[in-house]
């Protein structure tokens, strides 16, 4: 059975809620479903460094191991501990480079470079936020001098990559779990809309709100966490009857994906979603949904060129029509759901691993 290493500068949560947290769980137990015997090297400094020499003894021994993945962790590589002190600065990348003497190809999924934006340290201690970047910069130096590949959510955002050679990029974006049966169509008289994830300044969905005052031949479900609704509530139109916020997750989220007509994706474009390739859109996909998507997003774009939704410019009466034209047609959903289908096998968590496992043994 051919041997893998899994690399995490966090302990693994099977209860984890947000993204962050749900793919490495994926993409390891998707490496087990391709069949790879997986050691870990994984959870805060201590348990790394003992999961490390485990390694080295056992390649010392003879064993040998086809390659690493890495998960990256929001935070700098060296600031993963409780306390956030980067008391061992060498320890991963130390790592790394015994794993390139030994000829253990490495590649790595790098999750987000918001920190590069202006908004970042937004609120924090200024010196925090400043340590904090040269920590990230000291991850990207390392990463050019160790990584073979640097998997990224998409292409698009490589131009904000700096430091790495651009060679060694390649996109891994999100997945779902592909075991969803096909949902049944809703014979209903009403379009059921759908949408679930953050409600923060990136994911504005105004316009949306705006069009169902006016149509109540639309029902829309909005789950997201209690919080982030009662911060941005003031920001949204009077509530109709046809439009409900719940805070569910699991397996009573999934009931109501399952339910809908269409998942949205209808935010307002800014640059993040120019690059971003959110979680959610590949859980529709998973659950065979067609998606309302906004131009001016990665995710329009992706909705568009797949042929598995509508990509719209982010204005209230083109929308508006589009949904009209969907309660009036509703055999339009048809095909697109067809697509959707077709599509899906190709964005699953296992699709992701064997990429990753064709890369780095090439």
């Amino acid at each position: 059975m051919s041997k893998i290493l899994f690399h995490h500068p966090l302990p693994l949560n099977p209860e984890a809620k947000s993204a962050s947290g749900i793919r490495p769980l994926r993409m390891l137990q998707a490496f087990k479903d391709l069949g790879y015997e997986v050691d870990l090297v994984v959870g805060y400094a201590e348990e790394r460094k003992c999961a490390i020499k485990a390694v080295k003894e056992k390649v010392a021994q003879g064993v040998r191991y086809d390659f690493v993945y890495s998960e990256s962790s929001t935070m700098p590589t060296t600031m993963t501990e409780p306390h956030h002190l980067p008391l061992h600065p060498f320890l991963d990348f130390s790592f790394f480079k015994w794993c390139n003497n030994k000829s253990i190809p490495v590649g790595l999924f790098y999750r987000d470079i918001y920190w590069l934006f202006d908004e970042y340290g937004n609120g924090m201690n200024p010196v925090k936020a400043m340590v904090a970047k040269v920590a990230y910069r000291y991850d990207l130096w390392m990463y050019e001098k160790t990584l073979t590949k640097l998997y990224l959510p998409s292409l698009e955002m490589g131009s904000y990559v700096p430091v790495v050679s651009k060679n060694k990029f390649d996109s891994l974006p999100p997945g779902h779990c592909s075991n969803v049966d096909s949902p049944a169509q809703n014979t209903g008289p009403k379009l059921d809309l759908f949408y679930v994830g953050g409600m923060s300044h990136h994911y504005q969905l105004h316009v949306l709100f705006e069009v169902l005052t006016e149509l109540p031949a639309v029902n829309f479900t909005l789950c997201t966490r209690e919080a982030e609704w009662l911060s941005m509530k003031h920001e949204y139109p009077k509530l109709t009857p046809n439009i409900k916020i719940i805070h569910k997750t699991g397996a009573e989220m999934e009931q109501h994906l399952k339910a809908c007509d269409i998942a949205v994706l209808f935010v307002r474009p800014q640059e993040y979603w120019e690059f971003a390739s959110p979680v959610k859109l590949y859980e529709y996909i998973g659950f065979q949904k067609p998606v309302l998507a906004s131009e001016g997003t990665l995710a329009g774009k992706f909705v568009r060129e797949n042929n598995i939704g509508w990509t719209l410019p982010y204005e209230k009466e083109v929308l508006k029509r589009q949904l009209v034209q969907l309660v009036e047609n509703r055999g339009l959903l048809v095909q697109v759901k067809k697509t959707v289908k077709k599509v899906a096998p190709a964005h699953s968590w296992q699709a992701r691993a064997k990429q990753v496992a064709e890369d780095l043994t090439a």
